[in-house]
């Protein structure tokens, strides 16, 4: 029995190398691949247990056991079903500015009307009464 344990915990162990070892850094939580490489080394069961608990990131769909591919077979080019829409292409500094130009015409039109009722207002003011 102590031995099928021991084997279980190597087979954990290498299992949890390869892993890491094949991850990219991108995909590798909380510490570098390296120090994780040595968490699993110095203390096989417990840096086994917390690679695939903690260390690694997982994508939405969970655990996923690749699958062997069968042959590449020659398809007809599929329609691009994505719906379209427009992409901004302009960089961070020219939307900020277009912005900034939006603004400053709101401000500058609601300049105009604040003096246009004050004309407005003046002017009736101003008016000779008939009598």
């Amino acid at each position: 029995m102590p031995f099928l344990f021991s084997l279980l915990v190597i087979a954990l162990m290498v299992g949890a190398l390869v892993d890491i070892i094949r991850r990219d850094d991108s995909q590798v939580r909380f510490l570098p691949k390296m120090a994780w490489i040595i968490i699993v080394i110095l203390l096989p069961l417990i840096g086994s247990i917390l690679w695939f608990a903690i260390g690694r990131e997982y994508s939405e769909a969970g655990l996923r056991i690749p699958r062997m591919r069968p042959a590449a077979r020659p398809t007809a080019p599929q329609p691009d079903l994505r719906p379209t829409t427009p992409v901004d292409t302009r960089s961070t500094e020219q939307q900020i500015a277009d912005l900034d130009r939006e603004i400053e015409e709101w401000r500058l039109r609601q300049e105009i009307e604040k003096r246009r009722r004050q004309d407005g207002d003046s002017s009736t003011d101003a008016e000779p009464t008939a009598g």
